[in-house]
């Protein structure tokens, strides 16, 4: 084993990585470090996940501010803005223990505004932040196979990356801090507006008569194509609505992609009216379903199925 270059990972592993928020992604992503070699220390708010990772392998911490005490590289995977400010500045938190040359990798998908503003903090203690949101969902977290969207100084990517390398297959620095945060929100934004288009053309086929099955065999690999009807129209069709990604937590980036559109006077039509329409389907009681849900809220407006289970 390489010695590992000082006060960082680039060149070894003589040192814990630390970990936060062990949740549908973030607990994954742990396992996958230890399955590398890497000695991870963790802490979640919920006590059950935790008990998990340490059944992997996994150190326990009793707070985040012991993660930070014990690891110069700790990640954090949670919820919302809130939950990382919380996390972070909170009484136990990230800065708690934090020490100078610390790079905190953020890998929640939070406001790009309060990203800057919590790197402002951390900089102050002489630490670095970098912003981290990722792609892919939980297959993607299982597989180590994310596309991770990094703000921040480069050079704290690099020190970083033999990590990141672990976690996902695409590692794209956008810039400075925040940029990530705004990648991923352009990304939210493209997914959802794709789900509509998905949603509205099984619709117009269904109520013409036409096998939705069909149409998406037609479609699919054509200009059309695209990760959501390849992988979701199927499930639809099956009345399948597990969820790889959750209509609450889709409901709270969109929120987030409206709120930087506001502060930027950026008119985002498209997504306002797809976060409307996910508001009827949460109305209806599907917000811990997949997004692929959302055609339930078009099939209401035009009393139609468009399902072909058991035809």
């Amino acid at each position: 084993m390489v010695a590992q270059a000082e006060g960082g990972v680039s060149e070894g592993r003589a040192g814990p990585v630390g970990y936060v928020g062990l949740g549908i992604m973030g607990l994954p992503m742990v396992r996958n470090l230890l399955e590398a070699g890497w000695e991870v220390v963790a802490w979640n708010r919920s006590p059950a996940p935790l008990a998990e990772a340490v059944g992997a392998g996994a150190t326990p911490a009793s707070s985040a501010a012991e993660v930070t005490a014990r690891a110069r590289v700790v990640f954090l995977c949670l919820t919302a803005s809130a939950d990382v400010e919380e996390v972070m500045l909170g009484a136990g938190g990230v800065a708690g223990e934090l020490r100078p040359d610390t790079v905190v990798v953020d890998m929640s998908t939070i406001s790009p505004s309060v990203t800057r503003r919590l790197s402002g903090v951390l900089a102050g203690r002489g630490a670095t932040l970098l912003d981290a949101p990722v792609s892919g969902g939980e297959q993607g977290a299982v597989a180590g196979t994310l596309s991770i969207m990094v703000g921040g100084p480069r050079e704290a990517l690099e020190r970083v990356r033999p990590l990141l390398e672990i976690l996902g297959e695409t590692i794209t620095h956008c810039g400075p801090v925040g940029s990530g945060q705004t990648v991923k929100l352009c990304n939210q934004v493209a997914v959802a507006l794709n789900n509509l288009a998905m949603a509205e053309a099984l619709l117009l086929c269904a109520a013409s008569g036409v096998d939705p099955r069909v149409m998406l065999a037609a479609i699919t690999r054509g200009a059309a194509g695209s990760w959501q009807l390849s992988n979701l129209g199927p499930r639809i069709l099956e009345r399948d609505f597990t969820p790889g990604f959750k209509v609450s937590l889709q409901q709270k980036d969109l929120r987030l992609a409206l709120e930087a559109s506001s502060e930027l006077s950026v008119p985002l039509a498209g997504t306002s009216l797809v976060h409307q329409l996910f508001a009827a389907v949460e109305r209806r009681g599907y917000g811990e379903a997949g997004t692929q849900a959302l055609v339930t809220a078009l099939e209401a407006m035009a009393g139609i199925d468009v399902a072909t289970k058991n035809d």
